[in-house]
């Protein structure tokens, strides 16, 4: 027992040494390092969710003072680009409506002299009326896909509750329309069982009709559609048996007014641009891809989750 006793001293101190390290660690957590931390993660968590209306106050003139004053000028130089960046997005909109809007009265008195030249008589000037008929008519294409463009840019989705099976049934049947007139075959499938889904319907239809328009212009024979649920996002992936695309330009087939082809007087390279904007604005994001047969492209929309019903 004395020997426990003489021995007690010795034991209490490296653990009252311990002790007290662990308390003034708490203590200098609380006094130093609690505030500017707490500081900078409801900071960085507003930047992730693209909110930079706010700012980051700590008064300190330490280190970690320094470090959110740092973090500050980031955040308004972010602000401030971005304030940049859509004055400059908004500035290409307009210039694209005023350049669309200006071009028609041109364009009209043009057809109106074309018409005039093709009713000469004469053959050779009637050969060249024909041939401007057909350059006049793109560019009145060209400036209809810029307006409805501009148009799909600001469109935001109206989600409503959607009985999914006939929907989904009746984008099959369109598309198996589509196939046909193409010569090709349509291979349609679903895993999905939810019977109700809130999403845009308009959205989701046009996303299908352009990606199966586009697939069946390059597929050899076989176009397949599948729809899948996962969570909340509704998938629809289109892919078909053609030659897929160039590995060269496969980061740019979603671009605005890019395409491979090299006579498209009815095809602007609007066609994977507008899936995407359609997919983003939607919550979603369209995915392209090449696969042992062919192409595919995965287009995704996010629902409303308290609207999803399983049956």
């Amino acid at each position: 027992m004395i020997t426990l006793l003489e021995l007690l001293p010795i034991a209490a101190a490296p653990v009252y040494s311990v002790l007290c390290i662990i308390l003034s660690a708490l203590l200098f957590y609380k006094n130093k390092l609690k505030t500017p931390l707490t500081e900078l993660m409801a900071a960085s968590e507003k930047i992730s969710h693209s909110d930079l209306d706010f700012s980051v106050r700590y008064g300190s003139n330490d280190e970690l003072g320094k470090l959110c004053r740092s973090f500050e000028i980031m955040r308004g130089a972010l602000a401030e680009n971005f304030s940049e960046m859509w004055r400059q997005v908004e500035q290409r909109k307009q210039l694209n409506a005023a350049f669309a809007h200006d071009l028609r009265t041109p364009l009209t008195v043009l057809k109106g002299y074309d018409e005039m030249l093709k009713a000469s008589g004469d053959a050779k000037i009637s050969e060249i009326a024909c041939t401007m008929e057909k350059h006049i008519l793109r560019m009145e294409s060209y400036i209809n896909s810029m307006s409805r463009l501009r148009r799909l840019e600001d469109t935001q989705p109206e989600r409503k509750d959607v009985f999914l099976q006939p929907f989904l049934q009746s984008l099959c049947e369109s598309a198996k329309i589509v196939c046909v007139q193409n010569g090709k075959a349509l291979q349609a499938q679903s895993c999905v069982t939810a019977s109700h889904l809130s999403i845009d319907a308009e959205f989701v239809s046009q996303v299908s009709s352009n990606l199966i328009a586009n697939a069946a212009r390059y597929a050899r024979s076989t176009v397949t559609l599948f729809f899948t649920l996962c969570g909340n996002v509704l998938q629809l992936c289109v892919s078909d048996d053609g030659k897929g695309f160039g590995e060269n330009i496969l980061n740019k087939a979603a671009d605005p007014y890019f395409t491979e082809e090299t006579e498209h007087s009815e095809h602007f390279g609007l066609g994977l641009y507008i899936c995407r904007l359609l997919c983003e604005n939607h919550g979603g994001c369209l995915r392209i891809e090449n696969i042992p047969s062919g192409a595919k492209v995965t287009a995704s929309f996010k629902a409303e989750p308290l609207q999803v019903k399983q049956q």
